[in-house]
């Protein structure tokens, strides 16, 4: 099992001091999540061979490895220029995981085309979400070849605001790519976007689950429905956290039983965003309890 840190909290930092904050925070590994110099959130990558060589220096520097690279692109767009785009940027990324001797990436299912282009970002709307799915297949035909041929591994998670925010329909999806490169991101933030039974659902994607994403989060379905207020009333708003362990509703000890109980022996990425004033404080506390439950239920 790879435990990772998501860098995105220390994001200010340059990227050649991230392999060391890692090691100092307890880590071995790094998922790195989009960043301006490196990948850049919807646009191309800004890598080039000084920059490969500098980055891979500083790893080996601080003994840190990177369990996966973390693309964002539009690749579930319905405007194909977006979506052509998307494809070149994803053969680009491949090749630098390649060139970084990197053999897994993950990402999101997608949420569809730019909001200047008109059209609703979150895709919720019946027709809306049958033109993401068709053009997420289109770009996956492109890709999964590619994946495949170069011996990388895709992680995909469904998200709030993806054109799929739950469990299913998303394990099928990636059950009828039916490719070994191509598995499942289990995200515990997510957990009652996803659904509200973690045992249930982890068991359910048990045979495509390759990656789970670790913060807390509350339900936000709360009983009142006020739960969380977020003007004007009736917003769409797909509202969740990533916070520390122990700071939300997700049900820890079930999460981390299931998983050993599944046989779950592949990456689990610290994924807080809510601390950025307490940073490393947040990713040594992950790193510590992360341990602790993997010790406890994983023998």
């Amino acid at each position: 099992m790879r435990i990772a840190l998501d860098p995105f909290m220390h994001r200010h930092l340059p990227l050649e001091q991230l392999p060391s904050k890692a090691a100092e925070l307890g880590y071995e590994w790094l998922e790195l999540s989009p960043r301006a110099d490196f990948l850049e959130w919807f646009k191309a990558p800004r890598v080039f061979p000084d920059r490969v060589k500098a980055f891979r220096k500083a790893l080996g520097d601080a003994h840190v490895g990177i369990a996966s690279l973390l693309p964002m692109y539009r690749w579930a767009s319905n405007d194909e220029d977006e979506r052509q785009a998307a494809v070149r940027h994803w053969k680009r990324a491949i090749e630098i995981a390649v060139e970084m001797g990197v053999d897994t990436m993950n990402s999101e299912f997608g949420r569809g085309p730019h909001p200047d282009k008109g059209s609703c970002y979150c895709c919720h709307t019946g027709s809306m979400i049958e033109a993401c799915e068709d053009a997420w297949w289109r770009s996956m035909e492109e890709l999964v070849p590619v994946f495949e041929r170069e011996g990388i591994n895709l992680h995909i998670e469904p998200h709030p605001e993806d054109w799929v925010e739950t469990l299913q329909p998303s394990v099928d999806l990636i059950r009828t790519v039916n490719s070994p490169r191509v598995k499942f991101l289990y995200c515990t933030p997510h957990t009652f976007y996803f659904g509200d039974d973690s045992v249930a659902m982890l068991r359910e994607c048990a045979d495509v689950l390759a990656h789970v994403h670790i913060a807390d989060t509350f339900n936000h379905k709360g009983s009142s429905g006020l739960r969380y207020i977020v003007n004007p009333p009736g917003s769409a708003a797909r509202v969740h956290q990533h916070l520390n362990i122990g700071q939300g509703e997700v049900p820890w000890d079930d999460v981390y039983r299931t998983l050993a109980e599944i046989g779950f022996d592949g990456i689990m990425t610290a994924c807080v965003f809510a601390w950025e004033e307490k940073a490393d404080e947040s990713g040594t506390f992950m790193r510590g309890e992360m341990q602790r439950l993997v010790d406890t239920y994983f023998k």
